[in-house]
């Protein structure tokens, strides 16, 4: 079975080979440049940039990448599971679909699942790892997808940007949002709902936005023993550790995977963003 997924995932560029997964990438335009997310961009770049006043923009994975794979796939007559990034985020999720379609009316036996994940950056990428797992431990497709789809569902997403202005210049929240969290040092909370951006609460000042999002997550995911907790950042590695220490020592968690924010979402989101991710049920 192949899996395929988009860097909406934010897993590091060593995952891809190692697991065996196949990367579709987001593209990038920064400096008057495109990039492939990932393959061929560093994020602290892009963040850099961006301190200086640097506008990167970002498109789908194009058409083109999704019909050579998927019409591999079909002329192998292998099976296939794709786990995209969220629709309410990118188009990527809609044209895959799109594209399968075609590939279908070729090959009627085209075996392709394609899972809207509604998460993103490690939220997404928590899901990719455990679909790793389990086609290693010979899972059906079809018990794969079914998995992969319940443990989306349950999947939380809690996190703080430093400048609401990278989301909302990028359409992914209102201005007059963005605005209200701008002042007074307000770090807002926010969490991912079907999919999109929702504001959830503003805390005035960082450390006590992060105390609050470990309190949020004590009261939605309950006992951590038997969990992983991603954590992933906009280029503040040093914060990371403070907030992972945090966490260890009020939840317990079972286990940590800590990712840097890739260029496309980070082009979004900022630097100093730093998002907490986990399920509110044991996987």
């Amino acid at each position: 079975m192949k899996l395929f997924t988009d860097s909406g995932c934010d897993l590091p560029k060593e995952f891809f080979d190692e697991e065996d997964v196949q990367l579709f990438s987001l593209r990038v335009d920064f400096n008057n440049k495109n990039y492939n997310d990932i393959i061929d961009i560093d994020p602290k770049s892009v963040y850099d940039g961006m301190r200086q006043g640097a506008v990167p923009k970002t498109s789908q994975v194009s058409p083109e990448v999704f019909l050579t794979h998927f019409e591999e796939l079909a002329k192998n007559n292998e099976e296939g599971l794709y786990i995209a990034f969220s629709s309410n985020l990118s188009g990527t999720y809609n044209t895959a679909v799109m594209i399968a379609s075609q590939v279908r009316e070729q090959y009627p036996q085209f075996k392709l699942k394609i899972i809207d994940s509604k998460c993103a950056s490690l939220g997404h990428g928590l899901l990719v790892k455990e679909a790793v797992r389990l086609r290693n431990e010979g899972l059906s497709l079809d018990d794969l997808a079914s998995h992969i789809s319940n443990m989306a569902e349950h999947m939380t997403h809690l996190f703080t940007v430093e400048n609401l202005d990278y989301l909302a210049r990028g359409g992914r929240l209102s201005k007059s949002s963005a605005f209200i969290g701008g002042l007074l040092s307000i770090k807002p909370i926010l969490h991912v709902e079907d999919g999109k951006l929702i504001p959830l609460e503003k805390i005035r000042g960082r450390k006590k936005a992060i105390n609050r999002m470990i309190e949020i997550m004590a009261e939605r995911g309950g006992d951590f023993s038997a969990k992983t907790v991603g954590i992933s950042h906009g280029d503040d590695l040093e914060f990371v550790q403070e907030v992972q220490s945090l966490i260890q020592q009020h939840l317990h968690p079972k286990a940590f995977v800590i990712t840097t924010i890739g260029a496309a979402i980070g082009a979004h989101s900022g630097p100093g963003t730093i998002a907490i991710f986990f399920t509110d049920k044991d996987y």
